[in-house]
C-alpha cells in the first residue's frame, strides 16, 4: 500500500512542479516586476513538498478508515454497548480537532510566508554579493538574515506547540475511551455477561481502531499544511497571463517580413504615462535609431514589439497587422533582441550564443561571434567556445557579455533586430568594428537601435528623438543637425565630452 500510494504522490508532485514552472514561463514581465524571485522559489519547493505529503498520507488514512469501520462493525457485533461507549471521546475529539486545525493552517501560512522571505533574502544577497562586499555590509546582511531566521524558528515552534497539544489531547481522549471499556467490559466479564475471549477480541479490534485515530492528528496537520500551500500555489496558477495567444490570434501567420508601425500608441506604468501618442513607421529592411534622455520611454517602446509589454491604447503593427494577431511563438522566433540588461546563463559560451536555435553548426556560432567582435576573446579562453560561464556570466567582462548577447541575436537570422543600448559597455573602437559588421546583417532586416551614445546611430536611415514619452524630432543625422534642435545639442555635448576625455 505504501509503495503504491507514495508513488502516486511523487507523480502528483512531478506533474504539479512541471505545470507550475510552465505557468511561470507564460506570465508577463509585469508580473516579475512585483513578485520576489525568492517567493516563487519557495512555492516551487517547500509548498510543493507540503502538497505532496498530503496526497500520500491522506489516501493512506482513507484506506485505514475502511479498516477502522470494519473493526467497529465487528466490535458492535461482539458487544453493542461497549462499541457505543468506545465512541464517547470522538465528539469531543472532533471539536478539539476543528479548532486546532484552523490554528495549524494559519501557522503554516505564516511559516511559508516567512520561508519565502528567507529565500528571497538569500537569493538577493547572493546575486548582489559584490555590492555587499564593496560596501562592507557582510555583518549587516548576516544580522538581518539572523533576524529573519529567528522569526522563522519562532513560528515553527509555535506550530509545534499547537501540533503537540493536538496529539496529546487526542491520545488522552483515546486512552480515556480505553479506560471506560476496561472498566465496563471488565465488570461484564466478572458478571458472566461477556466471555473473556470476546472481551480480549474486542480489545484487539479496539486497538485497530485506536491507531487510525491517533494518526488522524498527524494527518490533519499534514492536510492543513497542504491546504495552506495549495492556496499559495493556486494564487499563482490562477493568474491568467495578460499576454497570450487568444481569440484574436491568427494561426495562419507563419512568418514575419519586418515592417513595423506604431499607431497612436499610449503606454503607462501603474497609471504613470510613459509613451504618449507615438506614431512611427519603420519600413522593412530599414534601420531606425531611438535616442533621448534617460527615462523617456525608449526601452518601453522596443519592448512592445515582441509583446514583452502590452500597449494600453493604440496599436503596434507588424506587416500591417496587429502584433496581437500574430502567434507569440512566430512573433518572437522572428525577432533578435538584445536587452539593456544583458543576461547570460550558467552554461557554455557556445550554448549561450546558440540560445533558441535548434542544433546550430559550429561555423554558425563562430560567424555570429565574429560579427559581434567576441570571437577573438572567446578563442583566448583556455576552453574556447566550451568555456563554462558563472552565474549571469560573472566570469567575463560587461563588454564581453554585451557582445555575446549580440551574437545570440544575430545567429537567429531574424527578420527584426532590436538592440537596446547594447553597445554601452564597449569602447568606441570595438563599437565601430561591431557596427561595421552589423551593417551587413542589418541591411537584410529591419533594425531598431536604442542608444545613449549618438556615435552609434549616425548611420541610421532615421533617428527618432524621444522626450517625456513623445517624439519631438525625427530625421537623418544630417537633417537633425541642420535643424539645430535637441538632437544637435546633445550630439555637440557628447563630442565635447569625448574631446575633454582625450585631452
Amino acid at each position: 500500500m505504501r509503495k503504491t500510494i507514495i508513488s502516486v504522490s511523487r507523480k502528483v508532485e512531478y506533474d504539479l512542479r512541471n505545470d507550475f514552472f510552465a505557468h511561470l514561463q507564460k506570465l508577463p514581465q509585469s508580473f516579475y516586476n512585483t513578485v520576489k524571485t525568492g517567493d516563487l522559489m519557495a512555492r516551487a519547493t517547500n509548498d510543493l513538498e507540503a502538497v505532496r505529503q498530503v496526497v500520500g498520507p491522506a489516501i493512506m488514512y482513507g484506506a485505514n478508515t475502511l479498516i477502522s469501520l470494519s473493526a467497529f462493525g465487528i466490535m458492535a457485533y461482539l458487544n453493542v454497548e461497549l462499541a457505543l461507549l468506545s465512541m464517547i471521546p470522538f465528539p469531543i475529539m472532533a471539536v478539539v480537532v476543528q479548532r486546532l486545525a484552523r490554528k495549524l493552517n494559519q501557522k503554516h501560512r505564516e511559516i511559508q510566508a516567512q520561508y519565502a522571505e528567507i529565500t528571497s533574502k538569500v537569493q538577493e544577497n547572493l546575486s548582489g554579493i559584490r555590492i555587499v562586499k564593496a560596501y562592507g555590509q557582510e555583518e549587516g546582511e548576516t544580522r538581518h538574515f539572523r533576524q529573519l531566521n529567528e522569526v522563522f524558528i519562532t513560528k515553527n515552534l509555535e506550530m509545534a506547540k499547537v501540533r503537540g497539544a493536538m496529539m496529546a489531547i487526542m491520545t488522552l481522549l483515546i486512552g480515556s475511551g480505553s479506560l471506560i471499556i476496561l472498566l465496563v467490559g471488565g465488570r461484564q466479564v466478572i458478571a458472566g455477561t461477556l466471555s473473556l475471549g470476546d472481551f480480549v477480541a474486542f480489545f484487539a479490534y479496539l486497538s485497530m481502531l485506536t491507531w487510525p485515530m491517533i494518526a488522524m492528528g498527524w494527518v490533519i496537520n499534514l492536510v492543513q499544511q497542504g491546504a495552506a500551500s495549495t492556496g499559495r500555489l493556486n494564487r499563482i496558477l490562477e493568474i491568467v497571463p495578460e499576454i497570450r495567444n487568444d481569440d484574436r490570434t491568427d494561426h495562419n501567420i507563419t512568418g514575419v517580413l519586418g515592417e513595423i508601425e506604431f499607431r497612436d500608441l499610449y503606454f503607462s506604468y501603474n497609471g504613470t504615462p510613459v509613451l504618449k501618442g507615438i506614431n512611427l513607421k519603420v519600413e522593412k529592411g530599414s534601420t531606425v535609431a531611438i535616442v533621448g534622455p534617460t527615462g523617456c520611454g525608449k526601452s518601453t517602446l522596443v519592448n512592445l514589439i515582441p509583446r514583452l509589454l502590452e500597449a494600453c491604447n493604440g496599436s503596434v503593427l507588424i506587416d500591417g497587422v496587429s502584433v496581437q494577431t500574430i502567434p507569440l511563438e512566430v512573433l518572437r522566433q522572428n525577432i533578435g533582441y538584445v536587452p539593456q540588461e544583458t543576461f547570460l546563463f550558467s552554461d557554455k559560451l557556445s550554448s549561450n550564443i546558440a540560445l533558441g536555435v535548434d542544433e546550430p553548426a559550429g561555423e554558425e556560432i563562430e560567424k555570429a561571434a565574429e560579427i559581434a567582435q567576441i570571437k577573438n576573446d572567446i578563442l583566448a579562453f583556455p576552453a574556447g567556445f566550451e568555456t563554462m560561464l558563472g552565474e549571469r556570466g560573472i566570469n567575463i567582462s560587461g563588454g564581453q557579455k554585451q557582445r555575446t548577447a549580440i551574437a545570440r541575436a544575430v545567429i537567429r537570422k531574424p527578420s527584426i533586430l532590436l538592440l537596446d543600448d547594447s553597445l554601452s559597455a564597449v569602447d568606441t573602437y570595438t563599437e565601430e568594428a561591431i557596427l561595421r559588421h552589423l551593417r551587413e546583417v542589418m541591411a537584410e532586416r529591419t533594425s531598431i537601435i536604442v542608444a545613449h551614445r549618438l556615435s552609434t546611430v549616425k548611420g541610421a536611415d532615421m533617428i527618432v528623438f524621444l522626450q517625456d514619452g513623445e517624439i519631438v524630432e525625427r530625421g537623418t543625422h544630417s537633417e537633425l543637425m541642420a535643424v539645430n534642435g535637441l538632437y544637435a545639442d546633445l550630439y555637440e555635448k557628447q563630442l565635447l565630452e569625448e574631446a575633454l576625455a582625450t585631452y
